[in-house]
């Protein structure tokens, strides 16, 4: 079954080389007591740990089944400890941060026993040495007899064919001692024990063989194997591994020891945490409080198609600006630079299709739809002054093309009508004032009235006079120019009066988009305007002339302002629309309304989309990328604590792995392999890592309270530090990866300790 065979083993310190074991051959047998005696430095304890697997013969081999171990490899030598070796150690060696049955449990929770059958078979075992009882207390509650009858239940609790005993009595007194080796004389009946002792008074009353060794050699056999005697052999060789529940349990139990230095660690490494959580909890208190001002201020700023859009992108700006030529060039050359116009503006072509397509926009998604049109109006009026031709006026125009959502209902949602009534079917005009009830001069001039103030029941007694094209326009020598009698075409029976409808303000949770003052004009007007003049003179002379009726130039191909169509619609033959407003409902329906525009460009040359621009978004996002780059400066600089906290983590971890250094012997005994031993550690940096992470959202948390107090004092803003549970979770798991991290070298090298010289540490 087992075989000793030639074994070399040699230790070298500098210059000196030890020689432990010279040229040992020895064959067991299956059942058997054997004793090995000699003095100390005789090289016993070296021969049971090679064959206990915790140290490495030099030369020759160890038979296990007829099979030699020379090819063995790491994970092997582990799997042979844990299925095949029971270790009683002179000093007990039992995990003081756990139970006795927890000890006892350890052997077989390394070889992946269920927990069902492990409690019952440590339990069973504890009964068999008397200490059942005592299954629940701590190694350090027990004396020194009973730490070594809970040993020798670890050692038989996972059914080992082989039990090594080095110096078993050696720390008890003689009565404690007789009752351990008759325990283990009674192991030894359907076993193999070896024992390693100093006594030859026990060894002789005990054991059924004795092996002397004196300088490394075995110089004695009181019963060695004859070549006759033959045995078949039954060493089984099982898998092991420890899960991570298991390292978590025997990390826990070990911080639980030293709570005061945890709690000091996990508050130190929470620091970074802190800072960061503070930081995310202002930036997305203000974020919240940004999207709620924009969704109550922004909420119908309009989506705006013109004729012209401004196409402002990273490849358009790169056209505009050649960056592969040199700044500031010593040669005497002029490069050619593309138009600005022609890289950044892109002009849109309104068609009938286009029109369409727009009213298939969801109608409850709009709050109204308007559209400013080219059309030109011939607008006189009187004032103490005399007569004025209306010009200069700061118009704005609200024509609706849907009947549910027209300037009523735009004016409805963003403006408080402070006199008057707005009537879509009417034509007149509109007056806005600011949020201080201010007009231009301008403006007011363009209604015949002058002063500094001017009550609203003057402005809505001012009369404008429409004057048509037929009596406006005078041909003269093949071109039409304005009539300069001024009181004539007021006076005119033709000309059509028209009054203010109404003076509004923009809503004060709408300050951003309606901010301002003007004049502006309903549909009726525009449409009565187009009625009358469609069929004029002037009409009829432009659709038959190409050139400008009114400049007597030529018309210029690709210009927004002098063209056939443009000049027509000014003049009132039609409507054409050069800017068109579509007023969302809320934000969710400008999403709605943006995603069907951009639906109209897909599979479409460059040239024949339909650019626009939406102000709500364009603002939403520079707010958003500001806070954003905020953010992330001020989390780089606490970040910083983050790294300073791993770098301690690793300092702790070390000084854990010196604090724990014969707990991995004893682990590595029991059959662990390297990378358990890495992850009780690792399990142990987890922990802090979590408990740091934790307990830095928890302060932090309470942290926004005194936060906030000092934000509402300074800005009237009431409870802006808000902590996303997103944000807080997101930092917990940062924190145990990089505690994990921190830790992973001192692992590491937890994990490549010798487990002989590990097992002699105090």
């Amino acid at each position: 079954m087992l075989e000793v065979k030639k074994i070399n083993k040699s230790y070298k310190t500098g210059d000196f080389v030890q020689h432990a074991l010279k040229d040992v051959s020895i064959k067991f047998r299956k059942n058997e007591f054997v004793s090995i005696l000699g003095a100390s430095g005789s090289g016993k304890t070296t021969l049971l740990n090679i064959i206990g697997g915790l140290d490495r013969y030099d030369s020759g081999d160890l038979i296990i089944n007829n099979t030699s171990t020379k090819k063995f490899k790491n994970i092997d030598w582990d799997r042979y400890r844990n299925n095949c070796i029971g270790f009683i150690f002179q000093s007990y060696n039992l995990i003081p941060h756990i139970t006795i049955l927890d000890n006892v449990e350890m052997g077989m929770t390394l070889s992946g026993v269920s927990a069902k059958v492990r409690h019952k078979k440590a339990k069973d075992a504890l009964k068999k040495v008397g200490l059942l009882e005592h299954a629940h207390k701590k190694p350090g509650q027990l004396s020194g007899g009973q730490m070594q009858r809970v040993a020798i239940a670890r050692a038989l609790v996972n059914d080992p064919d082989i039990v090594l005993a080095d110096e078993p009595t050696g720390a008890l007194d003689s009565k404690t001692s007789v009752q351990i080796m008759d325990l283990i004389k009674d192991i030894a009946k359907d076993k193999l024990v070896i024992m390693v002792t100093h006594n030859a008074d026990l060894a002789r009353e005990y054991s059924t063989r004795i092996i002397e060794f004196q300088d490394g050699k075995k110089v004695s056999d009181s019963n060695p194997i004859k070549d006759s005697e033959s045995e078949e052999s039954h060493i089984n060789i099982r898998k092991t591994a420890m899960s991570f529940m298991t390292a978590l349990k025997l990390s826990f139990n070990n911080i639980k020891t030293k709570k005061g230095r945890t709690l000091l660690t996990a508050f130190a490494s929470s620091i970074g945490i802190i800072g960061i959580g503070l930081i995310l909890s202002l930036s997305n208190g203000f974020k919240i409080e940004v999207d709620e001002f924009e969704r109550d201020s922004l909420s119908q700023a309009p989506i705006i198609i013109s004729t012209q859009a401004m196409n402002i992108t990273e490849e358009t700006m790169n056209n505009y600006v050649n960056s592969d030529l040199e700044e500031y060039p010593s040669e005497e050359k002029v490069y050619v630079q593309d138009d600005v116009l022609e890289t950044m503006v892109h002009t849109n072509k309104f068609s009938q299709e286009y029109m369409d397509y727009l009213d298939g926009i969801d109608k409850k998604d709009l709050s109204g739809v308007a559209y400013q049109t080219a059309t030109g109006f011939n607008l006189v009026n009187k004032s103490t002054s005399g007569y004025n031709l209306v010009s200069g006026a700061n118009y704005w125009t609200l024509i609706p093309k849907n009947p549910n959502s027209g300037v009523a209902g735009i004016i409805q949602n963003n403006y408080d009508i402070l006199a008057g009534e707005v009537n879509d079917s009417e034509a007149g005009l509109i007056l806005q004032v600011d949020s201080r009830n201010q007009v231009f001069a301008s403006t007011l001039k363009a209604l015949g009235l002058e002063g500094e103030s001017v009550s609203f029941e003057d402005i809505m007694n001012a009369e404008i006079k429409l004057v048509l094209n037929d009596e406006y326009y005078q041909e003269y020598r093949g071109m039409f120019i304005p009539s300069m009698d001024l009181k004539k075409l007021y006076e005119s029976e033709n000309s059509i009066t028209i009054k203010v409808q109404a003076i509004i303000r923009g809503k004060e949770d709408k300050s951003i988009i309606t901010a301002g003052s003007g004049l502006g004009y309903t549909n009726a007007l525009t449409e009565l305007v187009i009625e009358k003049n469609k069929n004029s003179k002037i009409v009829e002379a432009q659709r038959n002339s190409e050139y400008n009726i009114l400049t007597n130039q030529p018309f210029e191909e690709g210009s927004l302002t002098n063209t056939k169509d443009i000049m027509l619609s000014y003049l009132g033959a039609e409507s054409l629309p050069s800017v068109i407003y579509l007023y969302p409902t809320d934000f969710d329906s400008k999403e709605n309304i943006t995603d069907y525009l951009d639906e109209y460009n897909k599979n479409k040359s460059d040239e024949d989309t339909i650019q626009y621009t939406d102000m709500a978004s364009m603002i939403s996002s520079l707010s958003g990328n500001i806070m954003d780059a905020i953010t992330v400066v001020l989390v780089a600089f606490s970040s910083i604590s983050l790294v300073v906290s791993s770098i301690m983590i690793a300092i702790i971890t070390y000084i854990s792995v010196l604090e724990r250094t014969k707990e991995i012997g004893i682990l590595r005994a029991l059959g662990a392999r390297g990378k358990d031993i890495k992850r009780v550690f690792n399990a142990e940096t987890f922990i802090i890592g979590l408990c740091s992470g934790v307990l830095g959202i928890v302060i932090a948390y309470i942290l926004t309270i005194p936060t906030n107090i000092v934000i509402e004092n300074l800005s009237g803003l009431a409870g802006v530090a808000k902590l996303n549970i997103v944000h807080a979770i997101i930092l917990v798991i940062i924190n145990v990866i990089l505690t994990i991290i921190g830790g992973y070298i001192p692992a590491r090298m937890a994990s490549k300790r010798d487990a002989v010289v590990a097992l002699r540490t105090e």
